[in-house]
């Protein structure tokens, strides 16, 4: 018991005590000892269990049984406590069940946990050497401390009635222990409650409430939707709402008929979408002049319509795909737009099919890392002809992240296609790039090296982003080349940003619900137009695309509307940006002029920021404002939220119903 309870305890307190000393600031002893009661009880109260049960159990099959379960059970714990200490690390959030469950179908957000390329290797021997230990380590070392001292092989001693008693008092121990465990952290004014919980204890408590707000909700349609205690605003409400500038949904889906139709000012030209996994607007040079990662985007950027502030919907690639592909919002929650019939509009390349466009799905991404998931994407996008790497010829080409390879691989394929098939009427095309992805694993490249920072992370990031830029200028160049540019309508946008622990230690694009997270890139360049150069500088989305291209080719849309606006008009300036993480429950945020709310879900505290006076988002000013007004900002984003799932009917992932979305 020793030999297992020891190290085990030890475990999971140090990497708490890791956890707690990573907050940035300087953290006071008695803080840290708030954040880690709740450890401390609980690691109490598992090992008065244990030793209550083997009191009880000395000998037979029961003692048998109670040693399987030990080890089962250590390993379980020792297990979920790894996985939220890798979560917290990369994402500066707790791991509660919902986000747990995601993490099998989610394959952003298991990468972002388990990635092998942002994880030292010191880190990982010593989980794995913990695990294994947990596995089988105690009863090599109790038979091998036991053949040298000569100890029987069974316990000679049975259970008598103080055995019994002891053991009660055990049991009742680590009732209290456990009891304890739960209750430390709950209900404080402490900004970082969460994680004042223990990391197992907050998953199966937060899985029970699951549970219980899904039998609430069953049994009572006026149950509260929020998992905080917070109401969404009744149908009357609602329905008031709406009727207000802005207040409508942003996600309002055309109806399902949409169609085009021709106009006197139709021109049947190319668009091409370039697709820039992971560049944040921060990152690169047309957003930044200081920073020369990206210079031939700086170039075409100069003669085109760029959008000074533009905003993701969620943070994943499919989740930005299918925004700008489909000019509605996507669903809060994984999978609905992988599946047949689930996207509640028209997309643009089925609508240009219809008017004799032909269409085709480039990408670097290996879709077979992706369960062939892309595949299915672009067929529901309405692409007729997809090409990842697996039809490419690989040879010469490097991966760039453990998903594929670098942008070049797709030139070959795309001049083919475009030779056979770009001077037989209009075409779109989609180029999804990848190397921008988290593992960033394209220093050296054949472009050479530059350095941008001394986080090595980040240096290698800015390398990738470089990298991409001499695939866009090769790209651009075969279009002059084919003698195509000139008639191509080209949009480069980001799907979203990421995060370098800027903000609470929140790393990459999962729940970085801040500027480096969800503000992108979006330029649309023209051969014929914007040769000065336009700006568009109100809030825009990625759900503007759509609108837009559809304008400069001159096509009326019959039998609906998108919620998006053309960007060749400024955005109202009563606009409001809604955004959620990845993680659904986990953040939100809305951007209303230059005043952002950020909402945690109680996580952290709320957050307002005035990113006109403090864009880099530092300095939380949500003291200083009314809590009437902090209530209206909240509620507008849960009744937003709740607006969106119902527009995508069952949450469903893959036809199974999702954890935690029935809340």
């Amino acid at each position: 018991m020793l030999s297992l309870l020891v190290p085990f305890v030890a475990y999971n307190l140090i990497l708490k005590f890791l956890d707690v000393a990573s907050r940035p600031g300087d953290s006071e002893p008695g803080e840290t000892l708030k954040l880690m009661w709740s450890d401390i009880f609980f690691n109490l109260g598992y090992v008065a269990l244990f030793l209550g049960l083997f009191a009880v159990a000395r000998r037979g099959p029961a003692r048998r049984v109670v040693v399987v379960l030990f080890h089962a059970a250590t390993l379980l714990v020792a297990i979920v406590t790894t996985l939220a200490h890798r979560y917290f690390q990369q994402t500066g959030a707790t791991l509660d069940y919902g986000a747990l469950v995601g993490l099998v179908p989610n394959l952003d957000e298991a990468g972002l946990v388990l990635s092998l390329g942002t994880v030292p290797l010191s880190d990982w021997l010593i989980y794995l050497t913990a695990l294994l230990y947990a596995a089988s380590g105690p009863w090599l070392l109790t038979r091998a401390v036991g053949w040298g001292r000569a100890w029987p092989g069974t316990c000679a001693a049975g259970a008598d009635g103080r055995s019994f008693v002891g053991s009660l008092g055990l049991f009742l121990l680590a009732l209290g222990f456990g009891s304890l465990s739960l209750l430390v952290g709950f209900g404080s004014t402490f900004a970082d409650t969460p994680l004042a919980k223990d990391r197992f204890a907050n998953v199966v408590l937060t899985a029970v409430e699951g549970e219980e707000k899904a039998t609430v909700e069953e049994n009572d349609s006026d149950a509260d939707l929020s998992a905080t205690n917070y109401s969404v605003m009744d149908a009357e409400e609602t329905t008031a709402a709406e009727d207000e500038p802005d207040a409508r949904p942003v996600s309002m889906p055309p109806a399902a008929g949409t169609v085009l139709a021709l106009s006197p000012w139709t021109e049947r030209r190319n668009v091409v979408l370039v697709h820039l996994e992971s560049a944040r607007a921060q990152s690169v040079t047309p957003y930044n002049e200081d920073l020369r990662t990206m210079p031939f985007l700086d170039q075409i950027a100069k003669s085109s319509l760029l959008a000074e502030r533009a905003y993701v919907v969620v943070p994943r690639s499919s989740k930005g795909s299918t925004a700008v592909n489909c000019g509605v919002e996507p669903p809060h929650y994984p999978g609905p737009e992988f599946e047949t019939g689930r996207i509640p509009s028209p997309c643009l390349g089925g609508l240009l099919k219809e008017q004799g466009y032909k269409t085709v799905y480039f990408q670097s991404v290996s879709d077979t890392a992706n369960s062939n998931w892309d595949g299915v994407l672009a067929r529901n996008f309405g692409y007729e002809e997809f090409y990842p790497p697996e039809t490419m010829s690989r040879e010469g080409f490097k991966t760039t992240n453990s998903f594929g390879y670098e942008e070049d691989i797709m030139l070959g394929p795309s001049e083919a296609w475009l030779i056979n098939n770009g001077y037989n009427g209009p075409f779109m095309a989609q180029y999804f790039t990848g190397t921008g992805h988290y593992g960033y694993e394209c220093v050296p490249n054949r472009y050479g090296y530059e350095r941008f920072s001394d986080d090595e992370e980040l240096d290698r990031y800015h390398n990738c982003l470089r990298m991409l830029d001499h695939f866009l200028e090769n790209l651009f160049d075969q279009y002059r080349r084919l003698g195509l540019y000139d008639d191509t309508i080209f949009v480069l946008y980001g799907d979203h940003g990421e995060g370098f622990r800027e903000h609470h230690g929140r790393y990459m694009h999962g729940d970085t619900i801040y500027e480096e997270g969800i503000r992108i890139p979006l330029i649309i360049h023209d051969p014929k137009r914007f040769q000065s150069g336009e700006r568009v500088e109100g809030l825009s989305s990625q759900i503007d695309v759509l609108p837009t291209v559809l304008e400069m080719l001159g096509f009326e849309v019959e039998n609906g509307e998108f919620p998006g606006y053309s960007l060749l008009h400024p955005p109202p300036e009563d606009r409001v940006i809604r955004v959620n993480c990845i993680a659904d429950r986990k953040c939100m945020a809305s951007i209303k002029g230059d005043e952002k709310y950020v909402y945690n879900y109680g996580k952290l505290p709320d957050e307002f920021f005035d990113l006109s006076e403090d864009p880099l988002e530092q300095n939380n000013l949500a003291d200083e404002r009314s809590q009437e007004e902090i209530d209206e900002r909240r509620e507008d984003l849960l009744a937003w939220r709740q607006r969106d799932d119902a527009e995508y009917g069952p949450v469903t992932f893959e036809g199974v119903p999702y954890q935690g979305a029935e809340e």
